[in-house]
């Protein structure tokens, strides 16, 4: 298959592409390789895992920003499914600066949906039906577990910080997609 992982500089986002390839699969990451990641919890920076994917085999390394409609088209008539990783994830950053969390993660996502979209719609068949996109989101969309408890597909949204407002957001716009 021909895997397209967004945000592959990032902690899921470098795993999900790894584990692509260690598989035989053909995959191409997309980071833009923000400051936002650069000071993710990871132990490899995002620098030091770009490096290492540029020379897995079976991956090519494109940076560029989800939120660039013209790249993402370019890239999406080439490959069978979409693992979209890509999102500013600090939450700290989104109290200083919500608005990077609403470009990156709602119309990073908005874009990436419709360039999706508009290849899926041209293709037929066995490929038009296998087609895939996921999104990975956050627990934080739920809001706070507390001491116990927990979270399923069924708990209701309740985000805390401009981060996971956006990423609710994103959410809702893949569920939407889907449906219609």
């Amino acid at each position: 298959m021909n895997i397209l992982v967004t945000g592959g500089a990032g902690f899921i986002g470098s795993h999900v592409a790894e584990a692509y390839a260690r598989q035989g699969d053909r995959v191409v990451v997309v980071d833009n390789l923000s400051r936002a990641q650069l000071l993710h919890a990871s132990p490899r920076t995002a620098e030091f895992t770009w490096n290492l994917l540029a020379k897995t085999p079976n991956v090519s390394c494109v940076r560029g920003d989800v939120r660039d409609a013209a790249l993402i088209a370019d890239i999406v008539r080439d490959v069978d499914a979409i693992v979209h990783t890509a999102g500013q994830t600090a939450v700290t950053t989104s109290l200083t600066d919500p608005v990077a969390d609403f470009e990156t993660n709602v119309v990073g996502t908005f874009t990436l949906l419709q360039e999706a979209r508009r290849y899926w719609a041209q293709l037929q068949g066995t490929r038009r039906s296998a087609f895939r996109v996921v999104h990975v989101s956050t627990d934080e969309v739920y809001g706070s577990l507390g001491a116990t408890g927990a979270f399923n597909e069924r708990s209701a949204y309740a985000p805390n910080s401009p981060y996971s407002a956006s990423k609710a957001a994103s959410d809702h716009l893949v569920r939407a997609w889907h449906h219609t």
